[in-house]
């Protein structure tokens, strides 16, 4: 493996421009510090309830629900309502978010909230998200105990709390926030880009739900108060 690792490197190397290694190295640490934006869409910019309206109705175009609440206490409430309605057991599994734990559950009267990562009994899952992203109604999620990352593929379904504070216009400002937070060079161990259900359409180009993921995709938005 260790030959293979020098023969590729090396061909990559003869492959590279000539010239001082040291000005290359200066220029990619520039970019690097300062990275510039391409080309935005328009499509997500504006206000925050125009942002709310662009995340729905990307969401729902491919086969994701969103409701929009102006209270974080009626999620409880919300969450119990969608597994009813979709005819679901009233239980979730959640990871240790502070956002969620304070939540007033009993309102949810007979709901069972779990804790922890994501079994392969869990039917459905709640997760708070880092950001939203409008232009293409995606959700970015952030892995770590807060919110473990099995829980966004291992359950039928999926509820994502979305505060509409970190509802992005585009990926660019999503990303900022995310340097800003944690600091130069420094990352979270996993970022989960999630643009509605698991689906694919790799048979017949018939779309099949689900793939590799939640059969289901449901965003709960908390307007800024």
């Amino acid at each position: 493996m260790d030959n293979a690792r020098a023969r590729i490197m090396a061909r990559i190397k003869r492959s590279a421009p000539k010239g001082d290694e040291a000005v290359r190295i200066a220029a990619v640490e520039e970019r690097l510090q300062h990275p510039q934006h391409n080309l935005v869409p328009e499509r997500g910019q504006g206000d925050e309830a125009h942002r709310i309206a662009v995340f729905k109705r990307m969401l729902e175009t491919v086969g994701g629900t969103v409701e929009v609440l102006d209270d974080v206490n009626d999620v409880p409430a919300s969450v119990a309502a969608y597994l009813r309605n979709t005819n679901r057991p009233a239980e979730i599994r959640r990871g240790s978010d502070e956002r969620l734990a304070i939540l007033p559950w009993h309102r949810a009267q007979t709901l069972e909230v779990k804790e922890g990562r994501a079994e392969d009994a869990d039917t459905t899952s709640l997760t708070h998200a880092f950001a939203g992203v409008a232009e293409s109604g995606t959700i970015v999620q952030l892995s770590g105990p807060e919110n473990p990352t099995t829980l966004n593929f291992l359950p039928e379904a999926h509820i994502v709390l979305l505060e509409a504070k970190d509802l992005h216009a585009s990926y660019e400002e999503g990303w900022a926030r995310l340097r800003a937070i944690y600091g130069p060079g420094q990352m979270p161990r996993t970022i989960n880009m999630i643009s509605g259900p698991s689906r694919t359409a790799d048979i017949e180009q018939t779309i099949v739900r689900p793939a590799h993921g939640p059969k289901d995709m449901h965003v709960i938005i908390v307007r800024s108060q």
